[in-house]
């Protein structure tokens, strides 16, 4: 049991070291400008993705500025999600 509660506390640690958002997790850009990435397009399900109703021009994983605060995405069905100032957000996570 011991080996067990360890384990948890490990994992409890490793997942506290990350900012972990809903739909992401996010890292401090270096230049303190506001990012956005698409690391996950739904499992391939994705044709286009818009956000906040335009298309995304860049492939995923590459990061496109943006402005920190709420945004849409739209692949199947629009989702809302907030970005925060200064960040790069890593988007990968389409479910309910």
């Amino acid at each position: 049991m011991n080996n067990l509660k360890f384990a948890v506390l490990i994992l409890f640690l490793i997942a506290c070291s990350r900012d972990v958002y809903l739909r992401g997790e996010v890292e401090t850009s270096d230049d303190g400008l506001t990012y956005f990435s698409l690391v996950d397009d739904n499992g391939g399900s994705c044709k286009s993705v818009l956000l906040d109703g335009r298309p995304w021009p860049h492939k995923i994983g590459e990061r496109g500025r943006v402005e920190p605060g709420a945004h849409e995405i739209d692949c199947n069905g629009v989702i809302g999600f907030d970005i925060p100032k200064g960040v790069i957000f890593k988007f990968d996570y389409w479910g309910p």
